[in-house]
């Protein structure tokens, strides 16, 4: 789980409160690295015992007031080794795409309509991202941190877009469909009635 290591990096960004940082969360790190506001505060108390960041002293203390963190040296250090550190490319897992698998042998009542409505949202996301990138990577904005910030950026555009693009297909196929329900192959000798052997078998 790298949770730690993202609020290591919004705090060497930027020294926060948590209150400040799961409004970070809500608005830029969270489109990549979700977190509710209990797992942030959780967290900042671990990171805090392992010496990884520490509580500003605040210049005019006051009750309820809320505590700032930065990031010590030995939290610097963990984030450079968890940077560098080499990591697999994870599976894919999309609930949609075990959905139409599925709708190739049960009928696809239901998946056409849900369909349209994830390439509503994959759309509206694709334009968020793509005012984010017009409001904050104007052309002559190329500072090393810009660019790689950028690139983050970019790799959530690629990847609305593909959705967008890869909807809209689906949804071209199923226009084609004789009746919208697939019945799936016929059962191999031997199978029971409502069952299917898989492709790999």
């Amino acid at each position: 789980m790298s949770l730690p290591h993202a609020i290591l990096t919004a705090l060497v960004e930027k020294p926060s409160s948590g209150l400040e940082l799961t409004r970070r969360f809500d608005r830029s790190i969270g489109y990549f690295w979700s977190a509710t506001h209990q797992q942030i505060y959780r967290e900042l108390g671990k990171l805090e015992a392992r010496g990884l960041i520490r509580a500003l002293p605040a210049e005019q203390p006051a009750r309820g007031q809320k505590k700032s963190y930065e990031v010590l040296p030995a939290g610097r250090a963990e984030l450079a080794r968890w940077t560098a550190e080499p990591q697999d490319p994870r599976p894919l897992r999309d609930a949609m795409l075990l959905r139409l698998r599925a709708a190739a042998v049960v009928g696809t009542t239901g998946v056409e309509a849900d369909l349209r409505r994830h390439l509503e949202l994959h759309a509206r996301q694709l334009a968020t991202y793509e005012e984010i990138e017009r409001r904050d990577f104007p052309p002559g904005k190329d500072g090393a941190e810009d660019r790689l910030r950028h690139l983050v950026l970019r790799a959530g555009i690629d990847l609305e877009t593909f959705w967008t693009s890869w909807l809209r297909h689906a949804l071209a196929e199923f226009a084609e469909l004789p009746d919208g329900r697939p019945a799936g192959p016929p059962a191999a000798p031997g199978t029971p009635r409502g069952t299917t052997p898989s492709p790999e078998e």
